[in-house]
């Protein structure tokens, strides 16, 4: 299933410390060959500072505990660059370690450029320190010591850029120590400033809202609310539009979200429009059965398509996660999908047809007769199926659904109320472009 693999397209909008946990995950699963995957790991490792690691695998990779010269040579530069960095950071990490001191720290940062330059002899140009400081320490793969000191150097710094930066660096090193609270706490900070008007160019605004997609794919699968929040996101217009351009792979993420989030099928029915639009441009397995399902009404076909959506969670960094107990191991959202999917055959299947023979609803919601009979009982006694089955026919008979209109008014409503919305903050976004003009 390595055909379906998306790695090779997020990789080269992350981090390259963030492809790791990827890699990990592809090794695992034994997607590729174990060397293939060593290798990619020591290519990445050459651009860090993390040397022990790459001598590690090196001995791996070639059954030797023989390392190259250049490695040896480079883990001395990096030990010593780190020392100087560290005396260079010196004044500022101790102030910084001073709990008295620290309380003398203000909003206002002039002020504060001002007070530990008078008090404590720190200027620019040791602040400036503690940021390359913390970029080395990320780069050696101490992230916890690179949180910190980013976090304290935002607080200190008056360059919007060298801001932005840190905050980059801040969230790529949560969502490496697996702090989901506060990695969404700054991935919302990250979109605040790249959604903000003064954002640099509109080019790097889009590239920025790319990045902040695939980074947050960390997140919004380890966070408790993350399905919703991925909906959220995602779904916005400038970011749809960002993902329609120019990665269209996301979409794959957006679906499952939206095929298991059972609270947001106002948005679901949107979104079909879009899988409509993109499905002759992007394949992928959940994309294409959807359209399956909603577009082209096939059933043999979203049958066969949800066969390969299970493999495609199985094999994905971010939608295959397990869930280990004890000597039993579970990936959770694949169970989700497929409930969810067999639902959605079911629901529009039903649509259609108002008898339906249970040997052919058991093979286009791939399962046995049994367990097919089993699963339309459960749906009709909780409520989310308005049919009975007919025992000697060995049909479903559906109940006539007649639309109820003040529901129907309701519903318009609030459509209405969500378009009207966009359009008053699209014409409040003109004024304020042509005002500030």
């Amino acid at each position: 299933m390595a055909t379906h693999d998306l790695t090779p397209r997020i990789a080269p909008n992350l981090d390259r410390h963030l492809v790791f946990p990827l890699l990990e995950f592809l090794q695992e699963r034994q997607l590729y060959p174990d060397e293939q995957i060593l290798k990619a790991k020591i290519e990445l490792l050459n651009k860090t500072n993390m040397v022990d690691y790459a001598m590690d695998i090196h001995k791996s990779l070639y059954h030797t505990e023989d390392v190259p010269q250049d490695m040896v040579e480079r883990r001395a530069e990096v030990v010593a660059r780190l020392k100087a960095l560290e005396e260079a950071a010196a004044p500022i990490v101790s102030f910084l370690q001073n709990a008295n001191a620290v309380q003398e720290l203000r909003a206002d940062k002039q002020y504060n450029l001002q007070m530990l330059n008078d008090r404590y002899q720190i200027g620019l140009e040791q602040i400036e320190a503690l940021y390359q400081y913390a970029k080395f320490q990320f780069e050696c793969g101490n992230y916890s010591g690179a949180a910190d000191y980013l976090y304290q150097y935002r607080a200190l710094c008056t360059n919007s850029e060298r801001s932005l930066s840190a905050l980059w660096g801040k969230l790529a090193a949560e969502i490496l120590m697996q702090n989901w609270d506060i990695a969404f706490e700054e991935l919302n900070r990250l979109k605040e400033i790249i959604d903000s008007k003064n954002y640099a160019s509109p080019m790097n605004q889009v590239q920025s809202r790319i990045w902040l997609m695939h980074w947050s794919l960390f997140i919004f699968f380890n966070h408790d609310n993350g399905r919703t929040h991925i909906i959220d996101l995602f779904n916005q217009d400038k970011y749809l539009n960002a993902i329609q351009t120019n990665a269209p792979h996301l979409l794959r993420y957006l679906a499952t979200a939206l095929i298991v989030n059972k609270r947001r099928r106002t948005q679901f029915k949107d979104f079909i429009k879009v899988i409509q639009q993109e499905q002759y441009g992007f394949k992928d397995p959940i994309a294409e059965f959807l359209a399956c399902v909603y577009v082209n009404y096939d059933f043999d076909g979203a049958q066969k398509k949800m066969r390969e959506c299970e493999e495609v969670i199985l094999n994905d960094p971010f939608l295959g996660k397990r869930v280990e107990e004890g000597s039993f191991s579970a990936v959770p959202l694949r169970d989700e999908f497929l409930e969810n999917a067999r639902l959605f055959i079911f629901e529009t299947y039903c649509r259609i047809h108002q008898r339906i023979d249970m040997g052919v609803l058991s093979e286009k919601l791939n399962l046995n007769y049994e367990e097919a009979e089993r699963w339309i009982v459960n749906l009709i006694t909780t409520s989310k199926l308005d049919a009975k089955i007919d025992s000697k026919s060995g049909t479903v008979v559906m109940e006539p659904n007649h639309p109820i209109v003040y529901q129907q008014i309701i519903d318009h409503t609030k459509a209405l109320s969500g378009r009207t919305y966009k359009l008053v903050n699209q014409l409040l976004e003109k004024a304020q472009t042509h005002a500030a003009r």
